[in-house]
């Protein structure tokens, strides 16, 4: 069982998400708070292994917390817990683990938990993927990827002035880096969103994706993907 700290500043979503979890199963609630200087005191004195997150709260905000968490020697893992979706690409930027809108669903609450200690059947949360280079072998930072293009069977890989190429499929990267910001926004491209600087709606209800690489490259998302990318952007 993983040991979790609930933080939010409304006492019954506390209590709702206490139900949820104990419904989801996995998770152990040893403790609440209701601001963000009350979290960050317990959550030096106890070693959690979780801590569920609300973002829109009085003083110091749930982002702020989180980014004061990334200074600590033992770092609990991070799910935000809001009611408002256009937070999620800076989630991801410092390093949640899952985003969650309320309503939460016990379903989404258990995918969300399976990412913290992920079974066989779980998509585990990697910080490298392997590629080639120059008949090398090299490991590439997950943070340095901007995106992903389907190249046959195969993939290639773009930083911010490299491209690798990598023996894995789109669709086998799609899901291994969707729980770390990726975003599957055409049949061809995987998107880092935390990396997306620029979007712009083109005619069919499509969207055109300027990204933040020296090349201000722009990749296409295809009318199907819209809307659960503008979802995921909080547009």
């Amino acid at each position: 069982m993983l040991k979790a700290l609930v933080v939010d500043d409304e006492a019954p979503a506390r209590s709702e998400l206490r139900f949820l979890l104990d419904e989801a199963g996995g998770i152990e609630v040893v403790g609440e708070a209701s601001n963000a200087p009350e979290a960050l005191q317990l959550i030096k004195a106890i070693p959690y292994d979780v801590v569920f997150l609300d973002i829109d709260m009085p003083g110091l905000s749930g982002m702020r917390l989180a980014e004061a968490l990334s200074t600590l020697d033992r770092q609990p893992a991070i799910i935000f817990v809001t009611a408002h979706s256009e937070h999620a690409v800076k989630a991801f930027e410092v390093a949640a683990t899952d985003y969650l809108v309320k309503p939460v669903e016990v379903d989404r609450l258990r995918t969300a938990i399976e990412r913290l200690h992920p079974s066989e059947d779980a998509p585990v949360r990697i910080e490298r993927v392997p590629v080639e280079k120059g008949g090398r072998k090299l490991l590439l930072q997950v943070d340095d990827i901007f995106y992903v293009m389907a190249k046959d069977d195969y993939s290639y890989i773009y930083t911010n002035e490299e491209r690798y190429l990598s023996t894995v499929s789109l669709a086998q990267l799609e899901s291994k880096l969707e729980p770390q910001g990726f975003f599957r926004v055409h049949r061809r491209f995987v998107v880092n969103l935390s990396q997306v600087k620029e979007v712009v709606p083109m005619y069919g209800g499509t969207m055109l994706l300027t990204l933040k690489d020296k090349a201000a490259t722009q990749v296409p998302a295809s009318r199907r993907r819209v809307p659960a990318l503008k979802r995921a952007l909080g547009l």
